[in-house]
């Protein structure tokens, strides 16, 4: 029998090796190339461009036809030259040659372009070889969720121990809290942010101290802690949430919300959580509602509200309002078979108990101001701000988004086709969903000037007012008994409309109203506000509206938009350029006095101011801004009267509350989608890669 020697043997093994391993070697190496760009394109590109790759208000969409168009006679060199000169933005957070090919071969798969090698920077090839259509069924083209699986598993050695003595929130707590608690989003249910705490006031708040101060998870931070009997309830990017000693910062239990195996995650801010009972109520990234037993962290129930395969996501938390807990629903921008909706759900059970759609269909008195457009067609109206709750009118006040695509005729419609019930406030019944009266403030929306934002509820003598602000800096007063109008103000320079004093309505400026597909106009402000996200609050000892505001304008174009399920999405460009007349100041904070709806004073600054603004019986107003400080004005007057620089941006929601007697602010700080903005605008701000945090200030002596 014929024996092969040992040398020859192995010799013949090593060259059938060599052979037939090197192509798979290469394979595998591609392969890990794409998946070390899926993750560093989570880290660093997700929070403008989507974690879908999608696009947002704050970057362009990279898969698809509308990526593939623009760089169809382009080449790969020519895309990472591109982003290694562009991104990510602010410079602080460079990635090496290596990280960028990754994100370039992720980016070229997700467009068809599936490599054999791993790309080479000396690469040449051609993009238009992509496949136009690819990921134009796959609506949210999830990519792993390892990083928030990995979060959730990351508990750890920590054992959660059991808050013994936690006292039950009522209602009736809600609906008027203890002075030293922070009970819900803005405090209060009618959504003022303030609180009467005056430890820290204009006399002492020169002698603030650091308190404590806890590093968060990585991701887009935009919290608010919610402040019980001494119990501090805290969000994480990746919906973890955290139960902590308000005063000294010890963590008592952890909770990490598990996504379904084969979910993966669109991920964002999570601006608030709900209390109520003995349970914490979250409403997650994956469009699921979930009740965590506030004592323990353990779970209780979780209720899928919308399918997240077809993008629903939420970015804010639930109200709870007569003992319903409400919220509503963003990932609408997408066509698809429903709507935007809001919900009511037991707090008991999870059952759902009612839905309100947002978008007038056929049957809906509303279903003519749409143009004729099917319903699958019709797209918007998200509600990514919580609501306000009047419980002696038994009222659910909330603020829907504009119309999308943006743009009317990127859409098939007129400026005159109103679409309801996009960009307008809803009263509810809280019980059944009933839309009870409706106002909305721009009738056919066509450069996303949204007022999606907080309703601000306030009593004056015998008068029940409800006032809100848009992107558009026009502040409206409403009767919210009726929800007639009553008058309204402009907060920053608008060239967009004329406006009627008498009935409130608003024009549009002839050539924007007119503007076809690929037709440019300037407007201002531009997308970004006027004012945003970044809540007012309201000083009863002042009747000041504190309102945080952007100087910036905008040149806009619409798109042509694919009219077919899956597509649809946000159908515009935008370049944003300095307010005429600001300075080169890029943010104000406004205070309005909300009887008169004249300015009162008004800061203007440079950095943009990036959190939600916080009043308090002291006769501060606390604030902060992208240059990472936190400041502190007299209410009165808008003078500053202290600040302190932390270690990133703020971002998110001031709150204040004392335990044992002893006030304390608490502000986060972190990383969101401001972050190209400000490296387009002001250059010259640092802005660290991460430092995602919580810092908590009190004044020294006072334990």
């Amino acid at each position: 029998m014929f024996q092969q020697r040992p040398h020859a043997q192995l010799a013949w093994y090593s060259l059938f090796f060599i052979l037939t391993a090197t192509p798979v070697f290469a394979d595998d190496q591609a392969q890990r190339q794409r998946a070390d760009g899926e993750r560093i394109y989570a880290a660093q590109c997700a929070s403008c461009h989507g974690l879908n790759l999608r696009g947002s208000a704050h970057g362009a969409e990279l898969v698809g036809s509308v990526f593939l168009s623009k760089w169809r006679a382009r080449s790969t060199s020519d895309l990472l030259r591109y982003n290694q000169a562009t991104m990510p933005p602010g410079g602080s957070a460079g990635l090496s040659e290596a990280e960028h090919l990754a994100v370039a071969a992720h980016l070229l798969n997700a467009n068809g372009l599936t490599l054999e090698q791993p790309l080479a920077s000396d690469a040449n090839l051609n993009i238009g070889t992509g496949n136009p259509s690819a990921g134009s069924h796959d609506w949210v083209s999830w990519s792993e969720a390892g990083s928030i699986d990995a979060a959730a598993r990351s508990q750890g050695g920590f054992t959660n121990r059991t808050i013994e003595d936690y006292q039950p929130v009522t209602q009736e707590m809600l609906n008027e809290p203890p002075p030293s608690d922070w009970l819900s989003w803005r405090r209060t249910l009618d959504a003022q942010g303030h609180s009467p705490l005056d430890q820290i006031n204009r006399n002492t708040v020169g002698n603030l101290q650091l308190a404590w101060v806890i590093a968060m998870r990585e991701g887009s931070n935009q919290v608010t802690p919610l402040v019980h009997d001494g119990i501090m309830f805290l969000t994480h990017p990746g919906n973890i949430i955290q139960a902590l000693d308000a005063a000294t910062g010890e963590l008592l239990w952890e909770y990490a919300y598990r996504f379904p195996p084969e979910a993966k995650t669109l991920g964002g801010p999570m601006r608030n959580i709900a209390l109520f009972g003995n349970n914490v109520y979250l409403a997650t990234y994956d469009a699921t509602v979930v009740a965590i037993d506030a004592r323990t962290g353990e779970e209780r129930w979780r209720t899928e509200k919308a399918d997240y395969r077809l993008g629903y996501t939420h970015t804010s938390g639930p109200i709870v309002a007569a003992g319903v807990v409400i919220s509503g629903l963003n990932g609408c921008e997408r066509y698809k078979p429903d709507g935007c909706f809001i919900t009511g759900h037991d707090p008991h059970t999870g059952e759902e108990l009612w839905r309100t759609s947002t978008i007038a269909g056929p049957g809906d008195p509303g279903d003519a101001t749409w143009g004729g457009l099917p319903p699958e067609l019709r797209a918007g109206g998200d509600t990514w701000i919580p609501g306000s709750y009047d419980p002696e009118l038994g009222l659910f006040y909330i603020g829907t988004s504009q119309a999308k695509p943006w743009v009317a005729a990127s859409r098939g419609m007129r400026t005159s086709d109103a679409a309801l019930y996009t960009n307008a406030t809803l009263a509810l019944d809280p019980r059944s969903g009933e839309i009870k009266w409706h106002y909305q403030h721009i009738p056919g929306e066509t450069i996303d000037m949204e007022v999606g934002y907080e309703r601000v509820l306030v009593d004056a003598d015998d008068e029940r007012w409800l006032l809100t602000v848009g992107k558009d800096g026009i502040l409206w007063k409403l009767d919210r008994r009726s929800g007639s109008f009553l008058e309204f103000a402009e907060t920053v320079y608008q060239n967009i409309f004329t406006l009627d004093h008498q009935n409130g309505s608003v024009h549009y400026r002839s050539d924007i109203a007119e503007a076809g597909v690929g037709e440019a106009f300037s407007v201002c402000p531009g997308i970004y506000g006027g004012h945003n996200w970044q809540a007012m609050a309201y000083s009863p000892e002042t009747d000041n509206l504190i309102i945080p505001l952007h100087l910036l304008c905008a040149e806009m174009v619409g798109r042509a938009v694919d009219p077919s399920m899956g597509a649809g999405g946000y159908g515009g460009d935008s370049k944003s350029y300095e307010m005429p007349g600001s300075g080169g100041n890029l943010s104000e904070l406004a205070a309005v006095n909300v009887r008169t709806m004249q300015p009162a004073w008004r800061h203007r600054q440079r950095a943009m101011l990036l959190t939600g603004a916080l009043a308090t019986g002291g006769g501060l107003v606390f604030v902060g801004d992208v240059d990472r400080f936190v400041k502190a004005f007299d209410v009165n007057s808008g003078q500053l009267l202290w600040q302190s620089r932390l270690g990133a941006p703020l971002h998110g929601y001031p709150i204040t509350y004392s335990v044992a007697g002893v006030q304390y602010v608490a502000v986060p700080t972190g990383i969101g989608v401001f972050r190209a903005l400000t490296a387009t605008m002001s250059p010259e701000i640092y802005q660290p890669a991460d430092g995602q945090a919580l810092y908590v200030f009190a004044l020294p002596g006072q334990d």
